[in-house]
């Protein structure tokens, strides 16, 4: 099976580059989408008692139990107005190509308690495509119905179910690739890394029960269906991206939490299941993908907060078909393994001013036929990002709105299992190599 990019790598290395520099470009507007000024209102708590840097996406344990109890958490204050905006805007730089300036995107969030036991979130968007078209999309979506205070075995307890559109996007800790989106894009990655091609991200529908026992026990069992097509297309994503269709699927996920109030940590287990036919009406491929995640935070007295996360989730995939290659002999492999890791340190300083680190690698099975042109689907990476944002604190000019602005830098190591001639030209043809997807970004985000 072969993604877009080897379907078209042959015939457009020049224009690759560029699409591929500038499609890892959106993956940093969408780490700060969770800072939703809608919840500060609601709570009568700064953006800073939930998030890590006061605009996230990193949460404190008091955020993560905010979003366990559904987003219904309140001050008693009255009825807020459960509506947030968010601007993003950035200037793009690739290492080939044409610098950009761009008011990227424009949300609208839905999100807060309806009564004690239900709450939400739900993000519109309008993004823009590149050429100063604005394309409306049903982003993320999370209604929750929670029943707290429970009592079981003697320990305290609480329950929920959900509804959302995205596997991981309900996970407490967010350590997942559904919701760090740390990375830049993979040739082949894992259902559950939003950086692959056709992940399920935003184009499936499913339902998901959680629980969290004694505190620090969590665990959630769910399953999902694919949208059609048309209903993707009618909430703004195109054809092309469909994941296909998806039957017998379970997600489940598992995690011990503990708070020491100066300290958290947090060890979990993910996995899912699925059977996909990709094209819809072609034959179903069997996919499984496990894996597990760690993360720690210092908090302290949250003038230095310091946060590590690792991720590592292996995908195995029994094909429905094996197509030959262009030469005799060639066929693709019946079985593959897919392997993505992402590690990412953080740190910052008076919930203000702070730096991320992150590596990201992509493996997989040496497979010539699906992974052209070396049959090596990896992708190695780093990302660095400083950033500050000034309010959303309890002594800042407000703390129920807040402005992030950024520096990023997106550097492969390889591409294609290349640091060279990643897309395979032929001898006296334009040669792209790794180093020429890096890309150099100055972003600004307001919410309120």
């Amino acid at each position: 099976m072969q993604t877009y990019l080897h379907r078209h790598a042959p015939c457009r290395p020049r224009k690759l580059h560029l699409w591929y520099g500038l499609a890892a470009l959106p993956l940093l507007a969408v780490q700060t989408a969770q800072a939703v000024p809608a919840y500060a209102r609601q709570t009568g708590s700064a953006c800073a008692d939930c998030h890590a840097g006061a605009y996230g996406p990193a949460l404190t344990p008091y955020g993560m139990r905010f979003k366990m109890n559904g987003y219904t958490d309140t001050n008693g204050q009255g009825t807020k107005i459960p509506l947030a905006v968010q601007i993003n805007g950035r200037r793009i730089v690739p290492a080939k190509g044409q610098s950009s300036n761009l008011l990227s995107e424009a949300d609208i969030y839905l999100a807060g308690r309806v009564t004690d036991h239900v709450g939400g979130f739900v993000k519109v968007a309008d993004y823009n495509n590149g050429q100063d078209k604005f394309i409306t999309q049903l982003n993320d979506l999370d209604l929750r119905f929670v029943a707290k205070d429970l009592n079981l075995g003697g320990k305290e307890a609480l329950i929920g179910v959900s509804v959302n559109n995205s596997p991981g996007f309900t996970d407490p800790v967010d350590a997942l690739p559904a919701n760090t989106l740390n990375g830049p894009p993979t040739v082949s990655g894992t259902l559950l890394n939003p950086s692959s091609a056709n992940n399920l991200s935003h184009r499936v529908i499913g339902a998901t029960v959680y629980t969290l026992y004694d505190k620090n026990w969590y665990g959630e069992l769910g399953t999902y269906n694919s949208l059609p097509v048309s209903t993707q297309y009618d909430l703004g994503y195109t054809r092309s991206g469909d994941p296909g269709r998806f039957s017998n699927t379970v997600y489940a996920r598992f995690a011990y939490m503990r708070d020491f109030k100066r300290q958290f940590v947090s060890a979990g287990l993910v996995g899912l299941t699925t059977m996909r036919q990709r094209p819809r009406s072609g034959p179903s491929e069997h996919l499984t993908d496990l894996g597990y995640d760690v993360t720690y935070q210092y908090l302290g007295n949250h003038e230095n907060i310091v946060q590590f996360a690792y991720v590592n989730i292996m995908e195995r995939r029994r094909y429905a078909t094996t197509p030959l290659g262009p030469l005799p002999g060639q066929v693709a492999q019946p079985r593959g393994v897919v392997h993505d890791q992402t590690l990412t340190l953080t740190y910052v300083f008076k919930q203000s001013y702070g730096v991320t680190i992150a590596h990201m690698v992509s493996t997989g099975t040496h497979d010539i036929v699906r992974f052209v042109p070396y049959g090596q689907p990896e992708t190695s990476s780093n990302s660095f990002t400083v950033f500050w944002t000034p309010f959303g604190k309890d002594d800042s000019f407000t703390s129920i709105a807040n402005l992030r602005l950024a520096a990023e830098w997106f550097r492969f190591n390889k591409f294609n299992g290349s640091s060279s001639n990643v897309f395979g030209a032929p001898p006296g043809a334009p040669a792209t190599n790794a180093r020429d997807l890096n890309a150099f970004l100055l972003f600004a985000s307001v919410a309120f």
